[in-house]
């Protein structure tokens, strides 16, 4: 596997200036199939608390299914490969101990709940990682009127049911709504810019960008490098075929948006 040489942040600093303990999610050697079809070979990757990575590929090289394995979907069935956060078996965890454990991820296609408004499953989220004590309501809802302004929402969309009859656009500024919500230790985002026009490609790029601190790791999936242009990765996966082909920093972005993804092969790669 041919690697570029990222430039990484490290140690995080903290808000306060600190060096702060990063925290990481380490996947080893994963395999994962679906319907006794295996589409995941052995994936190795790392995150870091405090990075933003991005995940690049074709259609079909696994991406998806590695957000859906780590997140605990029964449909992905891990057989065999370890998943630690912090050193901790996550795969040991439920799909709510993962996500009280800091894991979130936004879904590609959100599905619409009927009856559940926005604002109540979003105050029900932000209870699940908190405690009467430590919960800030009045923090709680300048947070979430600062965001809905930077994704250009409107106020009106916390009294609607939970995606019901939202826009393929306004359902993906729902999901990073909730991700600056929940203030996870590490997020994936499955193709946040999937069938979003320009201005809403800007809008969640950018309110993802804002929400790049040292106390998060972001994990963006996507095809294209346009919503790149409004966060900055660190480093960048490429999937293919179930693997992780090639692992570099931005400048790999621009050269798959370049050449495509055809001259990647895991195993075969041209030399740079």
């Amino acid at each position: 596997m041919r690697k570029y040489a990222p430039s990484v942040a490290w140690p995080v600093q903290s808000m306060t200036g600190e060096v702060a303990s990063p925290h990481t999610l380490t996947v080893r050697n994963l395999h994962v199939e679906v319907a006794g079809t295996e589409i995941l070979k052995g994936v190795n990757l790392e995150l870091r608390s405090g990075e933003l990575t991005a995940m690049m590929g074709p259609n079909g090289s696994g991406k998806s299914t590695l957000a859906y394995a780590l997140m605990g979907h029964p449909k992905y069935k891990v057989t065999s490969g370890q998943v630690l956060l912090d050193g901790k078996d996550l795969l040991a965890l439920t799909v709510d101990q993962r996500a009280r454990a800091g894991l979130f991820l936004g879904f590609q296609y959100p599905q619409e709940v009927s009856g559940l408004s926005l604002s109540k499953f979003l105050w029900t989220s932000y209870m699940q990682r908190h405690t009467m004590e430590t919960a800030d309501a009045e923090g709680f809802g300048r947070d979430l009127t600062e965001h809905l302004g930077y994704l250009g929402m409107d106020e009106s969309f916390l009294k609607r049911s939970l995606n019901e009859g939202f826009s393929g656009g306004e359902k993906k500024r729902a999901e990073i709504l909730q991700m600056s919500t929940l203030s996870p230790v590490f997020a994936i985002l499955d193709e946040p810019d999937s069938g979003l026009d320009i201005d809403a490609v800007r809008a969640v790029g950018e309110t993802v960008a804002r929400l790049d601190r040292p106390g998060i790791g972001i994990l963006v999936i996507t095809h294209y490098q346009r919503i790149l242009k409004y966060v900055k990765p660190v480093r960048v996966f490429v999937m293919v075929d179930g693997a992780v082909a090639l692992s570099g920093g931005r400048e790999l972005a621009e050269e798959l948006e370049a050449k495509g993804y055809d001259w990647v092969k895991v195993g075969l790669v041209p030399n740079a």
